[in-house]
C-alpha cells in the first residue's frame, strides 16, 4: 500500500468550518479564551508589523513549499485558536481532524536587542509610532533584519503538529504562523512578548535622545500649557483661581481727578464682601475634561492602535506631573480610570508593560 492511501480523505471546506465552531464552543464551555484568527478577503496582514512578519516569513526559502497551503488554511479560518506569550505560539487548527500545534521561537539576545534600540532611538519618537509602524524606512529596514533584528531566523523557530504529516512544517504549522501576522495587525505588542524583549525599553532610549523637557510638543500634542491645573484640574496656591465665564463684574473705576461717587463705592465694597464669603469656581476644571476626555476617546476605539495612543499620552501625563510635583494628583485619578477599564485585558496589559500600574 502506498504513503498516499493512508492520507486522511479530503474534508470540504464549509464542512471544516461547522467543526471549528463546533469545537470552539466546547472550549469556551470548559473555560478556554478561544481567540480564533478571522480574516477578511484574501489579504492576511494590512500593517506595518503583519506585514513584515509575513514577508520575513516567506523569506525562509527551506519552508517555500508549504506556504502556499498554510495561506489557503488561514484565509478559510482554520485556525480557530492562536494563543501568542513569550518565546511560543500555540494554536489548534482545523483539518481533517482537530489538530494542536505549538512553535517556540529563540528570545532575542540582549547582545542583539541592546544595540537595536540604541541604533533605533533617533528614529522613534514615542510609543504610538512603534505600535504603529510609522517610522523611517532606515529604521524599518533595521527592525526587521533577521540576524541583528527583531524577526528570528529558522534555526531559531522549532514547531511541532499532531497531525500524520511527515513534513518538518506541515500546512496546519504554516497556517499558524500566518495567522500570527494577522493578529499582529491587531496586537503589535505581542512580537515583543514573543521574543521576550520589553518595547518600552526601545521607548526609553527614546527619552534619553530626546528628553521631553527640551523638546517643544508638536501641534495638538497635550502639554501645551505650563499650568498643572490645565492637566489636573488642580486649584493654585491660594485657592481662588477665577473661572473664564464667572468673573465677577466690578463698577468701572474712578475717573482721573474725579472721587467716585458713594453708590459705587457701596457697590464695590457688597461685591467684594461676597467674593469673600463664597468660593470662585476653578478655571481649570474644563480642561482637565477635555484632557482626560482624549484619553478616554483613545480607549474608546477598543483596538491596538487607541490604547497605544492612551498610553502614550498618560505616559507625557505622567512625566508633566512628575516635574511639577503633583504626581499624587495624577495618580488619583489615573486609578479611578485603570478601575473603569479593568475589564480590557490588552489596555491593561499595555499599562502595565509601559510601568502605568
Amino acid at each position: 500500500m502506498s504513503r498516499y492511501q493512508r492520507w486522511a480523505p479530503y474534508v470540504p471546506v464549509a464542512a471544516r468550518r461547522m467543526k471549528a465552531t463546533k469545537e470552539m464552543e466546547k472550549m469556551r464551555k470548559k473555560g478556554h479564551p478561544v481567540s480564533p484568527v478571522v480574516i477578511t478577503g484574501r489579504t492576511i496582514a494590512t500593517t506595518f508589523w503583519g506585514k513584515a512578519w509575513c514577508e520575513n516569513l516567506e523569506s525562509y526559502r527551506d519552508f517555500e513549499n508549504r506556504l502556499l497551503r498554510g495561506r489557503t488554511y488561514v484565509r478559510n479560518g482554520s485556525v480557530i485558536d492562536l494563543q501568542i506569550s513569550s518565546k511560543i505560539i500555540q494554536a489548534m487548527v482545523s483539518g481533517s481532524s482537530l489538530y494542536r500545534v505549538e512553535i517556540t521561537i529563540d528570545a532575542l539576545p540582549q547582545a542583539v536587542w541592546q544595540p537595536l534600540c540604541k541604533d533605533c532611538s533617533t528614529g522613534i519618537d514615542s510609543l504610538v509610532e512603534l505600535l504603529q509602524g510609522r517610522f523611517a524606512k532606515g529604521v524599518m529596514e533595521r527592525l526587521c533584519r533577521q540576524d541583528n533584528g527583531l524577526f528570528p531566523r529558522p534555526t531559531e523557530i522549532k514547531f511541532s503538529c499532531s497531525c500524520p504529516d511527515y513534513a518538518y512544517m506541515c500546512k496546519h504549522v504554516a497556517a499558524v504562523l500566518y495567522g500570527v501576522g494577522s493578529r499582529l495587525d491587531e496586537r503589535p505588542e505581542l512580537l515583543f512578548v514573543l521574543r521576550d524583549v520589553n518595547h518600552n525599553d526601545m521607548v526609553a532610549h527614546v527619552d534619553t535622545a530626546l528628553p521631553i523637557t527640551s523638546k517643544g510638543p508638536k501641534s495638538g500634542k497635550l502639554l501645551e500649557s505650563d499650568d498643572i491645573s490645565d492637566l489636573f484640574g488642580l486649584d493654585m496656591a491660594d485657592g481662588t483661581v477665577v473661572g473664564e465665564e464667572e468673573k465677577i463684574s466690578l463698577p468701572a473705576k474712578k475717573t482721573k481727578g474725579k472721587p467716585l461717587p458713594a453708590s459705587v463705592r457701596e457697590e464695590r465694597q457688597v461685591v467684594a464682601a461676597k467674593a469673600k464669603s463664597k468660593p470662585l469656581p476653578t478655571k481649570s476644571e474644563e480642561q482637565k475634561k477635555n484632557v482626560w476626555r482624549e484619553v478616554e476617546s483613545f480607549i474608546s476605539t477598543s483596538d491596538a492602535s487607541g490604547y497605544a495612543q492612551a498610553t502614550s499620552k498618560l505616559l507625557k501625563m505622567r512625566e508633566y506631573a512628575k516635574k511639577k510635583g503633583k504626581l499624587e494628583a495624577f495618580a488619583r485619578l489615573f486609578s479611578e480610570l485603570r478601575d473603569r477599564h479593568k475589564r480590557k485585558s490588552r489596555l491593561i496589559e499595555m499599562l502595565d508593560a509601559a510601568g502605568l500600574n
